[in-house]
């Protein structure tokens, strides 16, 4: 395989992400420092070409996560846009939002930004995401610049001049700036005096919210843990979704007695958090929160979510808040690109938001912002406590489904596996029809099936050669009796692997 299939491969969607370091068995390493190099020059001629400007007057921010091949790539990258003559800052350690807000910040100005980051993913792997004024990159916008970089050669260039600069200092002193605004306090207010707020970072890049935000704003926040950037993640994945990781921060929250716990990805574009009694707010209970905080501001709006949200969510968000749930298509890109689409159709939407904890508000320029969902939670407990309440009151009447199930059935032995599902997917709803199921209207992604015990929802993996199958069931032991009917109605689909639903 030549070296230019190579690099366009290390496309993930709106992203770049491959193997940067040796360390786990059969993955060998195709993000080397010489693909950054010239995945960088490919986003230089892109920038150059999308703002018609010349490179040598673009200016862009480099920054990094923990991870422990950052400190090669960012040489690597630095280096290609010194020697194209653009003028690089080097952040060092930051956060995915972070990294886009020097697109916005009067003392920053950049025309572009690129942050290495491979979010929760193992410690071997790393990345590139590409920002611009009007947010992350398309995946049509990634394809063009690794074409690019295909023509590329890898540059050198003395990096020793390039300037440093302290964003993250920066982006928390505005972040802490939003919470006074929001609290209508001056702007050396502590509005967290007299509450205990624990931070787990996952040794990832979000340890400054404890220091930099929560203590600044007079929280005590004894008992934070894995603060320290350690891209080996000693400790649990940083993943708001893992459940180790959330059980890590539960019992923090329990030993400190804390009145809250945050918890972020290893780049901080998602979170989640523990309430003090211990009440995971997670997948559909943060979305739950976070719609609940913005209800007041934003009535009968809609909420766009990814397709495998719970249809009790649904129910809280229309019965009770009296918003509109609007479920789109997995991917963080899509909630955030409906959003906005809704937004400049005329319908109010405040909030695009995933059950991984991706979750981008209007107001913040549809920035999947984890430290800014932190902030809105805190505005929320801050309010909470002046008033003698109890944050978990904002979804009380939040039900949760008694059971969810996630299969992953495999396609084997198709040389077009996409269409292969889009077959499968078609001849999946002419069955239910003829059975009498009902096919949840209208749908975006995939086949929604609506029983008596719960749903089921099968669709194509957006990157995989697979299809992914959600379950959820009103009662405990029926999603095994869901995806048997399911798997019974794919029975003749050979090159599709139902094993694990027999299991």
């Amino acid at each position: 395989m030549s070296e230019e299939t190579e690099l366009l491969k290390l496309q993930n969607g709106s992203d770049v992400r491959g193997v940067a370091i040796e360390g786990v068995a059969g993955e060998s390493v195709n993000l080397t420092p010489a693909a950054a190099n010239r995945i960088a020059s490919g986003f230089l001629d892109f920038l150059a070409g999308k703002l018609a400007k010349p490179k040598s007057e673009l200016k862009i921010f480099v920054g990094h996560d923990s991870r422990i091949s950052a400190q090669a790539l960012t040489e690597a990258v630095l280096t290609a846009l010194t020697a194209d003559g653009a003028q690089a800052v080097n952040c060092s350690l930051a956060s995915t939002p972070a990294m886009f807000m020097t697109t916005v910040f009067e003392e920053t100005k950049a025309d572009g930004a690129i942050m290495r980051t491979a979010s929760h993913l193992p410690f071997n792997r790393n990345g590139l995401k590409f920002f611009t004024a009007d947010g992350g990159l398309e995946s049509a916008d990634i394809r063009a610049l690794l074409e690019m970089a295909t023509n590329k050669d890898e540059q050198t260039a003395d990096i020793g001049s390039v300037p440093k600069f302290d964003l993250i200092s920066l982006y928390a002193a505005h972040l802490c700036a939003v919470i006074r605004r929001k609290l209508n306090l001056s702007a050396d207010a502590k509005p967290l005096t007299g509450m205990k707020i624990v931070v787990d970072a996952g040794n990832g890049a979000g340890g400054f919210f404890a220091d930099k935000i929560l203590a600044a704003l007079g929280a005590d926040t004894r008992g934070s843990q894995f603060l320290e950037p350690d891209g080996h993640f000693p400790n649990h994945i940083p993943n708001p979704e893992n459940k180790e990781a959330m059980a890590a921060l539960k019992n923090a929250v329990l030993a400190n007695k804390a009145d809250l716990g945050l918890i972020f990805d290893t780049d901080v574009d998602r979170m989640g958090a523990v309430l003090h009694s211990g009440e995971e707010i997670g997948r559909n209970a943060l979305i739950a929160m976070m719609a609940a905080i913005l209800a007041p501001e934003y009535p009968h709006s809609t909420i766009v979510t990814d397709s495998v949200t719970s249809d009790e969510l649904t129910e809280f968000l229309t019965a009770e808040l009296g918003l509109v749930h609007h479920r789109f298509k997995r991917g963080y890109r899509n909630v955030i690109n409906e959003c906005i689409r809704l937004n400049k159709s005329g319908t109010v939407s405040p909030l695009a938001i995933e059950t991984s904890g991706h979750g981008a508000l209007s107001e913040n320029y549809y920035l999947d912002d984890g430290a800014y969902l932190a902030v809105m939670l805190l505005v929320a407990a801050a309010k909470a406590r002046q008033e003698n309440r109890d944050l978990a009151e904002l979804i009380a009447k939040l039900k949760h489904p008694a059971e969810s199930r996630e299969y992953r059935l495999k396609i084997i032995g198709q040389a077009d596996p996409k269409a292969y599902g889009e077959q499968v997917l078609k001849k999946f709803a002419e069955r239910a029809e003829d059975k009498g199921i009902k096919i949840a209207s209208p749908s975006y992604e995939g086949v929604r099936l609506v029983f008596d015990e719960g749903w089921a929802l099968l669709r194509m993996s957006l990157h995989d050669p697979n299809m992914p199958l959600n379950v959820e069931s009103r009662r405990a032991g029926d999603c095994e009796k869901l995806a048997r009917r399911v798997s019974e109605m794919l029975s003749d689909f050979t090159s599709l692997d139902r094993g694990m639903l027999a299991s």
